[in-house]
């Protein structure tokens, strides 16, 4: 049985000035590039699994995607440790 080919279709699409820039602002929240953002959407509407349906381990290549990737990436969150101060010890 042979296998057909999937082959990308090329669309062009005329957005006004307001709706770009919010796309671009929702893709650089999400860490990807409004082309990768659009190919998400267009995949969720055509009823195909989304990357996140998938486990982690399939999702990302290496730590550093996961990190780059990650739903806090450009979050610019500034947490703080708690200071762990050294306990005294009994010794003898």
């Amino acid at each position: 049985m042979e296998e057909e080919a999937a082959a990308a279709m090329d669309v062009t699409l005329s957005l006004n000035p307001e709706v770009e820039k919010g796309l671009l602002a929702r893709a650089h929240a999400r860490g990807v590039s409004l082309d990768e953002y659009l190919q998400e959407i267009v995949a969720r509407e055509a009823g195909l699994p989304a990357a996140e349906d998938l486990p982690a381990h399939k999702r990302f290549d290496n730590l550093s995607d996961l990190l780059l990737n990650s739903p806090f990436a450009g979050a610019n969150l500034d947490l703080e440790r708690c200071k762990d101060y050294p306990r005294p010890v009994e010794i003898g």
